[in-house]
This record gives C-alpha cells, structure tokens and sequence, in this order.
C-alpha cells in the first residue's frame, strides 16, 4: 500500500480451499491513511465451518448463532450485514469485524498489492485539515498535477472539515469501481478549483530499498503484501558484504504472515519466527534456512508497527538477531476466522492469539524497543548500527 495507508492482512486461499490455516495480520481502520483501500483485521482463515470464537476476555462467539442472527434479520427485510455487526459488537470481541461481499473483495485484492484508487495518501495537517502527504508516480492524482501539501476541501461535494482520516478513505474510494468519477476540491496557497480523477486499479510498492551515504544499506517495508517479504530476503542478499542493514519497520500495518516469514528467513537460519494458538490448539510459524546470520541489522520500529510487522520485530528481538530501536509497538497480536454470512457478507472472529519465540504476548502490550528514541530516531539507529560494524 502507499505510505501512511491502512494496514493489510494475510488472507491465503486456505478460507477456499480449506484445509490450510493462515493468519492475518493488519492494522485498524483508525490509523489509516486516505490511499483508497481498506485496512486488514488479523486473522487465521482455515475451512469454514461453525466453530466457537474465543474472544481476548475469554467469551465465545459462535459462527453458527452469528450467521442464523443474519438470517433471521434478512428473513424480516432487515440486513444481515447489520445484524452481524451488532451481534459482533454485543460478543465483547473488540478485532471482530463484518465486511460486505465488495469490501471482502477488495480486503483480498489490497493482498497481492493493489487498489482501486487515485493514487495519494492524505493525513491531518497540524491545522486540523486533511493535506497530501504522498502521490503515486504514474496514478490518476499525479496526472491531474495534484502534489505534496495540497489541502483537500471536499470529496463530491462533500466537505472533510470535521472527517476523520478513514471517512475521507471512503469518500476517495467510492464505489470501489475503476473508471468511476470522483471530484476533489483542493487548495494550494491561494488558489482553489476543483478536479475531477478517475478511480484506477493501482499497484502498490511495499518494499523501497537504498544505499545510504554511510554504505548502510536501507529497506523501508509499508506492509507485507504478496511478494514483500521475498523482495526484502532479494535486498539482503544483494548487499554488498559487510553493509549493515536498517530494516525500517515504522508505519508498517501488517499483512501477510506468510511474507512476514520469508523476511524474517532473510535474516535467520530456519527457526522460530512465532507461535499462536487456535482454539486451544499450539501452532507455530518457522523461517527457511539459509538467511544471512552475521551482517549488522537495526529494526526501527514506532506505534504504527503493527501485527505481521510485530511477528518479524518479535522474532528479531527474541533471537538476537537484531537491535529495536524506536518506540513500542501498536499491540495487534490476534488470530481471527472468517465466516461466510447468508448475504454473502464475512464476519472475522477472534480465535486466538501469537506469541514471540520467547513467548512473550503482543495483543494490547505491543513489543518494547531495545532504545527507545523520540525524535531523530533513524539517525540513532544508524549510530548503534554503526556501533555494531554496519556502517561508518
């Protein structure tokens, strides 16, 4: 996803196929920036079937009793999806989340890394309004000239005075359909007039890779969408010997577990990367052998470090394999199940939760960095790494 956009998730074709259990792990609507896609809700997909949800405080929330709630509703004129939302809200099950049949589309297609969109990232200016902070090169908003800085008045006419960051999120997707007009009122200084962009399907780049001027090799991750963590195991491999790495995991909302585990094999010889429980039952992530053990690694990490970014932060630290510089983490550490609704709706309900290799919890504690830094925390980062032979 762009910069400062919602967090993603691990959603493997396993919820289909059924058979093979797999997390998702994404961030919160809350914290999402205004790039046109949807955030993730942690989750462990596996066959459908009815089977009790256990929520963080020990309650159950049945998928069988969940969809007959949706049915009733529907049976009376009302929407299952509503229905499903409120017997969610009612389980004490706070990561519970319901979709629509569009949404779960889209939360699945924002997996292999793309969007339906116009290509910017937004956030709050310090005056309280919404301002660009990103626009992807090649997208509907980079062509229509729109840059960094500029303000956004209003979405369709629609004022974002008073929106919160993802009303805007929703505002700029619309129906979600590429092709399909949407009209942005901007200023810039004293000027203001009114754009109209097309919404495009847009890929998004996970994985930013530089040389720094010190030799320290940087690799930004966004999140762990297909394909993010062989990109980062590609960037480690292709180094030049004895450049330490910042592995820059700050802002990262999650995604794909599976991803998380090919990162963390770039820097690990097999071994575990994490464990989480699903109803009851122990299982664990590992990572593949033959990871590079010995360069110089840093993980800056802040509270926007979330789920499959806290299982790879979690894995480095545990094992010594890395130095945490930062501030402490968002706290996202749960395992969630679809279920399919009768309107085709999906509700995703808290199963269980990960664990570090040292068995340390995530979910609502989050992970506490090494050195914990403020401000200027990149540049401290680069110190300690080149404290530890990484850098000049």
């Amino acid at each position: 996803m762009p910069a400062g956009s919602a967090p993603f998730c691990i959603r493997p074709r396993g919820v289909v196929r059924g058979a093979v259990l797999t997390l998702v792990f994404t961030g919160v609507l809350a914290t999402a920036a205004a790039t046109g896609v949807l955030p993730r809700q942690e989750s462990a997909s596996a066959e459908r079937r009815a089977v009790p949800a256990r929520t963080p405080d020990g309650a159950t929330v049945d998928s069988a009793a969940l969809s007959r709630a949706a049915a009733a509703a529907m049976a009376d004129g009302k929407s299952g999806k509503q229905a499903a939302e409120e017997f969610v809200s009612r389980s004490g099950d706070r990561w519970g989340a319901v979709y629509d049949k569009r949404e779960y589309a889209e939360f699945e297609q924002a997996l292999d890394g793309t969007y339906t969109g116009v290509g910017l990232s937004a956030g709050r200016s310090g005056e309280g309004g919404v301002r660009v902070t990103r626009v992807q090169a090649g997208g509907p908003a980079e062509r229509a000239g729109l840059r960094v800085g500029d303000r956004l008045v209003s979405v369709d006419g629609r004022s974002v005075e008073g929106l919160s960051v993802s009303e805007v999120v929703s505002l700029l997707r619309g129906d979600g359909v590429p092709g399909s007009a949407v009209a942005l009122r901007v200023e810039r200084g004293r000027a203001v007039w009114t754009q109209t962009l097309r919404r495009a399907r847009l890929a998004t780049d996970p994985v930013t890779v530089r040389r720094l001027d010190d030799g320290t090799v940087l690799i930004r991750v966004a999140a762990f969408t297909k394909g993010a963590g062989t990109r980062v195991r590609d960037a480690v491999r292709a180094a030049p010997a004895g450049a330490g790495v910042l592995l820059d995991l700050r802002g990262n909302s999650g995604g794909l577990v599976a991803e998380a585990a090919v990162a963390a094999s770039a820097f690990l010889d097999g071994g575990l990367v994490a464990t989480y429980d699903v109803k009851g039952e122990q299982r664990a992530v590992y990572a593949e052998g033959g990871g590079d053990t010995g360069r110089p690694l840093v993980a800056l990490i802040d509270g926007g470090t979330m789920s499959a970014a806290e299982l790879l932060t979690g894995a480095l630290q545990d094992r010594g394999r890395a130095v945490t510089v930062g501030s402490r983490t968002f706290g996202k550490g749960s395992v969630q199940m679809p279920s399919a609704l009768p309107d085709g709706s999906v509700a995703e309900l808290t199963v269980g939760h990960y664990r570090t290799p040292a068995g340390h919890a995530v979910d609502g504690r989050g992970i506490a960095p090494d050195l914990a830094v403020g401000e200027r925390a990149e540049e401290r980062a680069r110190t300690v790494l080149s404290g530890l032979g990484g850098g000049s």
